[in-house]
């Protein structure tokens, strides 16, 4: 467990110095590289658990895995990356990004409550609605490619720490790492836990979902220590649009409908809480705040002593 932290810690560091010599030298807005590049990486964890649990019908943990990572991503990633350093956000970002993820949070926490609250639901999450958040998913697509055709050319010649060759592959090999680290982290707690005798419940909302969010967690932190707000908070936009959309949508759209096991209207509530706190601290001042970053911190520790008290 320790070395596998220490390999996910090292991989982000160097998967943000590579993203953002790539941005530089393609001449791209860093946001861009952060909301794909970046965000689609730090995802790939979720991806294949959710293929994994959507396969064998195991709706717990395929929905502990979403909606737990879209919590945990914007209360505790940006929360404990703001404490450490306030996170400055672009009036671009206010205006478009943000907004991108609040449709697509609240359309989500819609879908979940029509799910969960109404009897002919009957608690599945259908194949149509993972067809819903595939087709919302090319809203960010035509925004991406927006941002690809607006972006600013330039002569002017940027000193990047990597030339693009060695940045693509260190890249590559920096996902790679966290990748692996992040399997060996889960692998290696999950056997504690059951050597320990922890409950299930814990080491689905603490070990695969933290576990699984430590790319961005680490990648996030990282890019913040650095001033790389862009990067820091488009990582985080980009994993949940994806978590959303992709991570859920698309296993479900391909291998048919599931049952929302162990989720009810307070954890719906935190999700979209989440997305809305996000926005409002980013639309006040321009920056995420160390208090501000506080409140969100403080705000996981409820949801998460609410999880441990039911």
């Amino acid at each position: 467990m320790i070395l596998s932290m220490l390999i996910i810690i090292k991989a982000a560091d160097v998967l943000v110095d590579a993203a953002v010599s790539i941005a530089e030298k393609l001449k791209l807005p860093k946001i861009l590289i952060a909301l794909t590049i970046v965000a689609f990486s730090t995802c790939a964890p979720e991806l294949a658990i959710s293929f994994t649990s959507i396969a064998s019908h195991n709706g717990a943990i395929a929905f502990s895995n979403v909606i737990g990572s879209c919590i945990i991503n914007i209360l505790l990633v940006i929360g404990l990356s703001a404490m450490i350093n306030p996170i400055k956000v672009k009036d671009s970002t206010i205006k478009k990004e943000l907004p991108l993820l609040m449709l697509t949070t609240i359309a989500f926490a819609v879908t979940l409550l029509e799910s969960v609250v109404s009897p002919k639901a009957a608690g599945v999450f259908s194949r149509g609605h993972g067809f819903l958040f595939v087709c919302l998913f090319s809203l960010f697509v035509i925004y991406i490619i927006q941002l690809v055709r607006n972006r600013v050319k330039t002569d002017e010649e940027v000193i990047s720490k990597y030339t693009i060759s060695k940045a693509i592959i260190y890249f590559i090999i920096s996902v790679i790492a966290i990748i692996i680290g992040s399997d060996m982290l889960v692998d290696s707690a999950i056997t504690i836990s059951n050597d320990l005798g922890v409950s299930q419940k814990l080491v689905t909302m603490v070990v695969i979902v933290i576990g699984t969010s430590l790319p961005e967690l680490v990648m996030t932190i990282t890019a913040a220590h650095k001033k790389e707000h862009e990067m820091a908070i488009g990582n985080i936009i980009g994993t949940n649009i994806f978590n959303i959309c992709i991570v859920l949508g698309l296993p479900i759209t391909l291998l048919g409908e599931i049952e929302i096991v162990g989720f009810n209207i307070v954890d719906i509530f935190f999700l979209t809480l989440s997305s809305v706190l996000l926005y409002f601290f980013s639309s006040n001042g321009k920056k995420v705040s160390r208090w501000e970053g506080l409140a969100m911190v403080i705000t996981f520790i409820l949801y998460y002593i609410y999880l441990f008290l039911t």
